[in-house]
């Protein structure tokens, strides 16, 4: 689940479903993650599986009588809830011996709960984090360093595990994807472009491209002059796009918010002419919901309803698009003109261990349970919840799924292509950009100018990046 999908803009409104599933951290005009999760792995052979193995860096045998009690936190709706309970009995049920005692907090109240139980020296044994939440935690010594217990466990295979997910949770203090590893992948959010089949062909049109660079922003835009409808009335009833992610136009276009080493780079003309192009999909080309439009009916419900042609969605939104009363699949995001590339962000949340844990093996063991065993890594699939953090399992029995997309390729092309880690990954604290989002809402109802709005900003957000975050 990935963790987020927000209304501190307009266009952020479908992201309110992310953060139950994958834990994104993203937060933009069209889109935000926690992460899907979004949710945003591997051992290969069953005497690899965590089902199978033993204590981190020994036999598969050694140390699975001794006795632990230890506490796993996490959130999520029912479904994820009933999912990971279920996972948890038959981790108890594997090794008698390990009890585990699991609590669901509210999306909304888990950093402040955990906040509170670290201050109170009562931090879960095992618990989730990412993003700018991750990295705090680790500069602040709270994690423990799974770097050793990697590379001696029988529990993981690295080489089985997409680099991307084992990646994000390396932190050497000052940049993710760097350093030892503090956590293992709950998920791999990848933030894909689904589209209503049925619309297209009432239309006539040929659907978007699932290869990435073949369907640009211009192709984007006639299409969905020609999917927007309007009734009787002369008010739109259908629209071509709604939810279009920034995040996506900026990195397609060359731009981004920052330069990783702690400068806000906002002010340039790649960006500024990204952001404008979303902005413009509602101001100029009437294609989009305008701001009033989403505060009627968000993109989401829009969507579902058949009223958009073209949507985001993340891994975790199958369960309720596959009874969905039209057809649909799933496109790579359409390309800058100017560049002739593609982005978007890849949600990720992430088990990590307490270093205070009085039993750092078991905690280890239960995280490489829930990230990498197999049996987990399927129902997880099968549910619709995630794409598997095992590679072969991806590459395999998940693209062999009967059920939609039929294009699930595209899923992982943007986890080991063209997807992104969200924004607040260069953070530890991210009011600067829970701020630039607020103040973007001056370019989604037109009142200012994205040229203008980025020169204005990127001191007030640099200032704001310095007091926090260096």
């Amino acid at each position: 689940m990935a963790t987020w999908k927000s209304g501190k803009v307009w266009m952020a409104a479908v992201l309110c479903f992310i953060i139950v599933l994958t834990g994104c951290s993203s937060n933009n005009g069209g889109s935000k993650e926690n992460s899907n999760s979004g949710k945003n792995n591997s051992a290969n052979t069953a005497e690899q599986s965590p089902s199978n193995a033993g204590t981190a860096g020994e036999g598969a045998d050694a140390g699975a009588d001794a006795k632990s009690n230890i506490e796993f936190m996490g959130w999520g709706g029912d479904t994820e809830k009933a999912v990971f309970q279920t996972l948890i009995d038959a981790y108890m049920k594997k090794y008698p011996n390990k009890k585990v005692k699991y609590t669901v907090v509210p999306p909304g109240e888990y950093y402040q709960k955990l906040d509170t139980l670290i201050a109170a020296k009562k931090t879960p044994d095992v618990f989730y984090a990412g993003g700018a939440n991750f990295n705090k935690l680790v500069s602040s010594g709270v994690l423990m360093n799974l770097q050793s217990l990697l590379e001696s466990s029988s529990l993981v295979d690295q080489n089985n595990v997409w680099p991307a997910a084992l990646d994000r949770y390396r932190y050497d203090g000052t940049a993710s994807g760097q350093g030892d590893i503090y956590g293992l992948p709950k998920d791999v959010g990848p933030w894909a472009f689904a589209y209503n089949k049925d619309l297209f062909d009432k239309a006539g049109l040929p659907y978007p491209s699932a290869k990435a660079g073949e369907y640009t922003w211009d192709d984007m835009i006639a299409d969905a002059k020609k999917l927007t409808v309007a009734n009787e009335r002369g008010k739109i009833d259908t629209f071509g796009v709604a939810g279009y992610s920034t995040e996506s136009a900026v990195w397609a276009n060359g731009g981004d918010w920052t330069d990783g080493k702690g400068n806000i780079t906002i002010d340039t003309p790649e960006f500024a002419q990204a952001m404008q192009f979303v902005a413009d999909l509602n101001l100029v080309h009437k294609v989009s919901p305008s701001p009033d439009d989403e505060k009627a009916q968000n993109g989401y419900a829009r969507f579902v309803a058949g009223k958009i042609a073209m949507f985001p969605m993340g891994p975790w939104d199958q369960p309720g698009f596959w009874d969905l009363p039209f057809n649909w699949d799933i496109a790579a995001w359409p390309a800058s003109p100017n560049t002739g590339k593609t982005a978007t962000w890849l949600g990720s949340l992430g088990f990590v261990v307490s270093a205070k844990t009085e039993f750092p093996d078991d905690a280890f063991r239960l995280a490489a349970y829930l990230s990498l065993d197999q049996d987990s890594q399927r129902q997880n699939y099968e549910l619709g919840q995630a794409v598997p953090n095992l590679m072969d399992m991806a590459k395999g029995e998940f693209l062999q799924m009967d059920k939609k997309p039929e294009t699930r390729q595209v899923f992982l092309d943007i986890i080991s292509d063209y997807g992104r880690p969200p924004i607040e990954n260069t953070s530890k604290n991210t009011k600067w950009l829970d701020t630039f989002w607020q103040d973007a809402s001056a370019v989604w109802t037109g009142k200012q100018s994205a040229a203008d709005f980025v020169k204005a900003e990127q001191p007030k957000l640099q200032k704001l990046f310095d007091e926090s975050n260096k």
